[in-house]
């Protein structure tokens, strides 16, 4: 799955010969992927329900291409991508060997985790990662667009000492899956040294002031000269990490 960029989104910079929105930047095409972790399962004691309108905020200022999202809940990111106009896919977690539903408020669909693009989305995959710790299964999710990119997401377990083992293995999984693709990545890997392959490069919110350096983004060789910023967020335990690259011309 070495796929570059197809001649359509040579030509129109990124835009999707679709008609979908033309991403930001597209006169040097530039490609901009914004990676949150939204703790909003309800569960945990990060859980503000106003993270789901700061990321609609957060989205509409900065106009990514691509947004990862972790610890997300089904109906919130359906409701981010209308509200914002982006198309969606979102990959559930198994915790305790069953669906986790988000609560408080209820019906706000499962858990897990999903990502968002300006470009329509062509196919998408996701599973569990062979090597699982701890009590939530982890899952990958990579999603493909016509403008020929895809983009991937995934929420590692944590380094504590029952889920560490999980982390390490995990971790080499997703470098070798990344390897396979012509892909940006965008993920909390609970981690702050790189699960990339080699021959990608590396972007973390190492700036952060809220769990720094644990949320990553990874590109491939079709992408390149990247930059990242980290924004401030209020209702949630990271902050936001913006990353911008070019791509890389045939």
């Amino acid at each position: 799955m070495t796929r570059l960029v197809s001649c359509c989104a040579l030509v129109l910079a990124l835009s999707a010969c679709d008609g979908s929105p033309q991403p930001s930047g597209a006169r040097d095409a530039t490609f901009t992927l914004m990676q949150m972790n939204l703790c909003l399962s309800g569960l945990a004691g990060c859980y503000d329900p106003a993270v789901v309108d700061e990321a609609v905020d957060r989205i509409r200022a900065t106009h990514p291409d691509a947004v990862t999202f972790n610890e997300a809940c089904r109906k919130d990111v359906r409701r981010i991508a209308r509200r914002t106009g982006y198309h969606v896919r979102f990959a559930r977690v198994v915790y305790r060997d069953v669906r986790l539903a988000c609560v408080n408020p209820g019906d706000r669909g499962l858990f897990g985790n999903a990502v968002l693009t300006k470009a329509a989305i062509t196919s998408t995959e996701s599973h569990d990662f062979r090597a699982q710790a701890g009590p939530e299964r982890r899952r990958w999710l990579c999603v493909s667009t016509r403008v020929d990119i895809d983009v991937c997401t995934a929420h590692l377990n944590t380094r504590s000492p029952v889920e560490i083992a999980g982390n390490e293995a995990q971790c080499d999984e997703l470098a070798a899956l990344l390897e396979r693709r012509a892909v940006i990545f965008g993920g909390d890997v609970n981690r702050r040294r790189p699960c990339a392959p080699k021959g990608m490069w590396v972007r973390t919110d190492r700036a952060a002031d809220q769990a720094a350096g644990l949320q990553h983004v990874y590109g491939s060789r079709a992408f390149r000269s990247p930059s990242a910023h980290v924004e401030p967020a209020t209702h949630t335990d990271h902050d936001v990490l913006v990353v911008r690259a070019h791509l890389r011309a045939p």
